[in-house]
């Protein structure tokens, strides 16, 4: 049962014949009078059970897109329901109306349209819906919460594949649209043409400069090499508790997830095998055999549902677990965070593990307040600020430092920055024939 304001107002006018009579007695005779017709009101209203309710909602969005959720309200009862309707979102869901008038004749039905623009990446579950059914009057209500489970999937966003026309372009002319000189360890050749000056004079074929002297005359030929197709990509997104601060009001996990995805895509569109696992003590989620279209499908999807665990993450898992992937050399692109040599210890000491046989990068965002600190030194308060800041940023050298000198690479940026900033690093690495 609820009550209306509509009946604190009745119950308030009970001052009109106390004042008029003098009497204080009065009040309570309108008060019981109130309670009578309260409960006639009750009486008369439709019962909120004697519904029958239906979703139609569907399955999955990208983060920042807006839906329609439809509840279809069918009054199996013989009286009309007047009254509120309120479909149990999550805020995080951002459904709007949150409350909706509701007036079903008996036996008729209704459709109830919520509209949901979710700002959090995830599983968005309604499991009840609650009725407050009013009499004629509208004094008092019944209420009753029903259940109605719904759900529907927020996949990341994937802003930064605005990024990926460029990077591909720049991968076509590494792949012989418009034929480049690279030579190294992921290279293969590609085709034979004249020597312009500028060229590596190590590219020059002399047996084909041979043959042709001898049918047509002098001139150097040289070789053209292309990047291998068909290598192996490793990614391992970091989990655990350090993924779940927020830079930019992000977290650093969906940062990771948006680096994955331009990567993933870029890698694929080059003919390379790419691999995900999002892992912390166990995996949480794993992408392999994919390619395509299929490959970011099934990358968002699994990314989907992943929250960060406040766990430590168990470096000493990871080299076995990019065997379990890859028997083969690869690049192994770790996503996690060197704020401070503390933290990476796990990190660093499988380092030589995975450089020993692949090409390892090491992927993690940085938080552009902290260099904005270093900016402002006016104030006392400010300047403590700023050496806090100078003092992370130098940790973060030091830790980065210490990822060269065991043989991997790092890519650090901040949210909108890093997922081109790793893209770049894998089109600068096919350039160099080290993938």
């Amino acid at each position: 049962m609820a009550v209306s304001g509509w009946f604190v107002l009745l119950v308030a006018f009970g001052v009109v014949p106390i004042a008029v009579s003098g009497d204080p007695a009065m009040f309570l005779y309108w008060l019981a009078f109130c309670l009578v017709v309260g409960f006639i009101d009750l009486a008369i209203a439709a019962s909120p059970r004697a519904v029958r309710l239906e979703r139609d909602l569907p399955s999955r969005l990208r983060l920042g897109e807006t839906v329609q959720s439809t509840l279809l309200v069918t009054n199996t009862g013989r009286r009309g329901m007047h009254g509120l309707i309120r479909d149990g979102w999550p805020p995080s869901a951002g459904a709007t109306p949150r409350r909706t008038r509701l007036a079903v004749p008996a036996g008729e039905r209704r459709a109830i349209t919520t509209t949901l623009t979710p700002f959090r990446r995830g599983e968005r579950r309604a499991a009840h819906v609650t009725i407050r059914s009013f009499g004629p009057l509208r004094l008092w209500a019944r209420q009753a919460t029903l259940s109605v489970p719904g759900a529907v999937l927020v996949l990341p966003p994937f802003n930064s594949r605005k990024h990926l026309p460029s990077r591909l372009a720049r991968l076509r002319e590494l792949d012989g649209a418009t034929s480049v000189m690279v030579r190294g360890q992921g290279t293969e050749f590609d085709s034979l043409r004249d020597y312009v000056r500028g060229d590596d004079v190590r590219s020059i074929d002399w047996r084909a400069t041979a043959r042709r002297a001898a049918a047509s005359g002098p001139g150097l030929v040289v070789r053209t090499w292309r990047p291998e197709r068909d290598r192996r990509v490793v990614i391992i997104v970091d989990s655990g508790r350090t993924s779940a601060a927020r830079i930019d009001n992000e977290p650093r996990i969906d940062t990771a997830f948006e680096s994955a995805l331009l990567l993933g895509a870029l890698a694929s569109s080059a003919g390379d095998r790419v691999d995900l696992v999002i892992f912390d003590r166990r995996v949480r989620a794993r992408v392999q055999g994919a390619t395509g279209a299929e490959l970011l499908s099934r990358m968002v999807s699994s990314m989907a549902p992943v929250e960060p665990e406040l766990i430590e993450m168990d470096w000493s898992a990871v080299p076995s677990l990019v065997r379990s992937v890859t028997p083969h050399r690869a690049l192994v692109v770790l996503a996690t965070t060197i704020d401070a040599p503390g933290a990476s210890r796990g990190l660093l000491s499988v380092l030589p593990q995975l450089t020993r046989r692949h090409t390892v990068v090491v992927s993690s965002v940085t938080d552009p307040t902290v260099l904005d600190a270093t900016h402002s030194r006016t104030t006392r308060d400010e300047v403590y600020l700023a050496a806090a800041a100078e003092r992370a940023l130098l940790d973060q050298e030091r830790v980065a430092a210490a990822i060269r000198q065991l043989g991997g690479d790092v890519v650090t940026g901040a949210p909108q920055e890093l997922p081109p900033a790793l893209a770049d690093r894998y089109i600068a690495l096919k350039a160099a024939g080290r993938l």
